[in-house]
Formats: structure tokens, C-alpha cells, sequence
């Protein structure tokens, strides 16, 4: 059994809470069972409330200037912090001089330090040096286990009989952990057994009980790694819904993730994640993201599963426009649009209740293949 949390967390974020680039911070400020987090550094936002800056919702961590005024505040309350979490998420995943200086300032403070990034601080020399001083832990969450402990594709996903949902998106950085972790919950609330497969660091650092870091490891294991983190939770736990957290989307041009995911996590069904108010790909002006309609098409026609329901990213929309859009999902698609974030995941939830029985009575779940290869031919994409 895990004993969580292993300890008390400020969150690092400087500059990027509240932005795309702050993606592992508002998971960690939203929910986490690795950590009890008791503060955000980003002097962007010092003295407010960090659910209130990310959903318009008080969750009393505060966000504070620096380190030393959010170990000030612990201390004032009785509290000793004892990590340092890295919250930033910027592309390609480098590790800024400003926060290299503040990184080895909680080393001297004592905070161990855990990292989700590219840049391990365990290959750098003066970190690793200071820490060993002080008695410090260094994480780095995105380092890949050894070429030994890898895993090949072999097929062995076929044993699964969990219902296997992949939370697949548009976008990069658009909602799709939170929008699994919230489903995982929700499904619970009903009474059901939910595993979370999480693909990337932070799902690591909220506490998923199987994880790879799809990003950093070799492409020849990556299926194998995905296929026997599905096969495992099944395995050892045997829920009855298995999810599967997306990454990347189909055609962003520097996060493809999920064409693996599709292909070797085989998910029965897929919930799509859209932001409907961008207009490019999250950090690349000019690459136009295709139209819901396309990315449908694209996910059933490679996968040959269907695209059971949209959620929505609602970032610079009102609910007024989260509502019509709703309307103009199902109007168009055929398909309900949830905002989980606003509205919860039980609506959501109570979809996939009926299939689950499906999957334990061993009923066909893929009836659709033969409607999606006669798509093929007609199917029209914009890259």
C-alpha cells in the first residue's frame, strides 16, 4: 500500500500559473494524493487564492512571491514543508535559469525536490553536490527506466476485459488528465472500480498507480510500455473501467501522442477533449488546428473506435458560450459535449455505465468497424 501523502509540497510556478506552461502546477492545486500542497510560488498571482485564480473556486492553497514567504507561512501555521515540486511545464521541458537559482534555494532550505522535466537535475553537478550536503532528495519524474526494465509490444492487451476508455484531445496542454481523473471519480461515486493510466509526470505526481512518461521514453517501447501499463492495472486490480489518459493530440505537430495510445492501449471507446476558443496549436501560431468534425474522423477511421463524447476546455468562453457550443456538438455530431470542469463528470460517467456491463457480458463492443472503413474512401482531412 502506498502511504500518502509522502509529505508536505509547495508547488514551484513561476510565471506560468494560470497558463498553458503551468499545466503540472493546476493539476497538483486541484487534486493530488502524492502530496498534501500547501502553497504556489508565482509572484504573478502572490497573496491569491490558487483555485480562485484557476477555476473561480477558493481551495485555500495560496500562492505566494517565494519560497521563503511559503515556508514562512507553513512555519506561522505549525507546518514544516519537506518538498519542493516542480509545477512547470514549458515546451520541451528546460529548466530556466531563474528557477535553476530558486531550485537550489530549497535544496539549502531542506525541501527535497521533485522534477518533471527534460532537464534531470541529477545530472547536474552542483545540484546533485548540494543536495548530497544537505541530506536532499532529487526526483526526476520523467527519467525512463532502464532499456532492461522496458517493455515490447506482445499482445498481451487482448487479456484485458476491463472497459478501456482513452481521454484523447485536440490540443496539447487542453484538459485531458483532468478530465480523466474527474471520470476516474465520478465512475467511483456510482459504486464502480476506476484505474487512471497516466501517461505523463503529473499524473505520476497526483498519485496514478500506473504511470509511464510516454514523452521520454525510446519509440520502440513505447507501445509495450502503454500496453503493459493497461495490462498490470487490470491485472492486479481488475476494475471495471479502465482510463486512459491522453497526450498530445493526433495531428499537433509536435505532440502526436496519440496514435499510440490508440494503437496500443486499444481502447474500446474515446472521450474527446476540445478547447473550442483556440484557434492554433497550443504554442505554434499558424498551425490552425482542424476542425472537431476532422479530428473525429481521423481517431475513427485510424482506430476504428468511436468517439463516444466531447468535453470542452471552456478557457476565454462563457458559460452562455460553453452552452451553445454544447447544443452544436450534439446538433452536428450527434454526440453530447460535457464542461467537467464546471458541471462535474457524473453526466458523463452515466455513459459509459450501460457499456460496462457490455464488456462483462463479453457483447461486441466494436459493431462500428465496418460503418469507419466505409468512411475511408469519403473521409476528407486539412493538415
Amino acid at each position: 500500500m502506498n502511504k500518502w501523502p509522502e509529505g508536505n509540497a509547495i508547488v514551484y510556478c513561476e510565471g506560468a500559473f494560470n497558463t498553458p506552461n503551468g499545466k503540472t502546477a493546476h493539476g497538483l492545486v486541484r487534486f493530488t494524493k502524492r502530496y498534501h500542497v500547501l502553497a504556489v510560488v508565482d509572484s504573478t498571482f502572490t497573496g491569491q487564492d490558487s483555485g480562485k485564480v484557476l477555476d473561480r473556486k477558493e481551495n485555500h492553497i495560496l500562492v505566494y512571491a517565494d519560497i521563503d514567504g511559503a515556508l514562512h507561512s507553513a512555519r506561522e501555521k505549525g507546518i514544516q514543508a519537506s518538498h519542493l515540486v516542480i509545477g512547470l511545464a514549458p515546451d520541451g521541458g528546460r529548466l530556466g535559469e531563474q528557477a535553476r537559482e530558486d531550485v537550489k534555494h530549497a535544496i539549502i532550505r531542506g525541501l527535497h525536490i521533485d522534477s518533471g522535466l527534460h532537464d534531470f537535475l541529477t545530472e547536474d553537478p552542483e545540484i546533485v553536490h548540494m543536495a548530497g550536503d544537505r541530506c536532499v532528495r532529487l526526483r526526476d519524474v520523467r527519467r525512463p527506466p532502464s532499456r532492461d526494465r522496458l517493455h515490447f509490444f506482445s499482445g498481451k492487451i487482448e487479456e484485458v476485459k476491463s472497459l478501456k476508455i482513452a481521454v484523447l484531445g485536440t490540443d496539447s496542454a487542453v484538459g485531458k488528465r483532468t478530465t480523466a481523473w474527474l471520470l476516474v471519480q465520478a465512475l467511483e461515486a456510482c459504486g464502480y472500480r476506476a484505474e487512471m493510466i497516466g501517461t505523463g509526470q503529473t499524473a505520476w505526481m497526483q498519485g496514478a498507480r500506473y504511470c509511464l512518461m510516454l514523452d521520454s521514453l525510446i519509440n520502440d517501447f513505447v507501445s509495450g510500455e502503454i500496453e503493459h501499463a493497461v495490462w498490470s492495472a487490470w491485472k492486479e486490480r481488475r476494475p471495471d473501467v479502465i482510463v486512459i489518459e491522453g497526450q498530445g493530440s493526433l495531428m499537433n505537430p509536435a505532440y502526436p501522442g496519440g496514435f499510440e495510445i490508440l494503437a496500443a492501449g486499444r481502447p474500446d471507446f474515446v472521450i474527446l477533449q476540445h478547447a473550442p476558443a483556440r484557434k492554433d496549436y497550443d504554442g505554434f501560431p499558424g498551425y490552425p488546428i482542424q476542425p472537431l468534425v476532422h479530428q473525429i474522423q481521423a481517431i475513427e477511421i485510424i482506430s476504428g473506435r468511436k468517439v463516444i463524447a466531447v468535453t470542452i476546455n471552456h478557457e476565454d468562453m462563457s458559460k452562455g458560450q460553453v452552452y451553445d457550443y454544447r447544443f452544436k456538438v450534439l446538433r452536428d455530431q450527434g454526440l453530447k459535449a460535457f464542461d467537467v470542469l464546471w458541471d462535474g463528470a457524473k453526466g458523463l460517467a452515466e455513459i459509459l455505465i450501460p457499456l460496462i456491463g457490455k464488456k462483462k457480458h463479453q457483447e461486441p463492443l466494436h459493431k462500428f468497424n465496418r460503418i469507419f472503413h466505409s468512411k475511408i474512401k469519403k473521409a476528407q482531412f486539412i493538415f
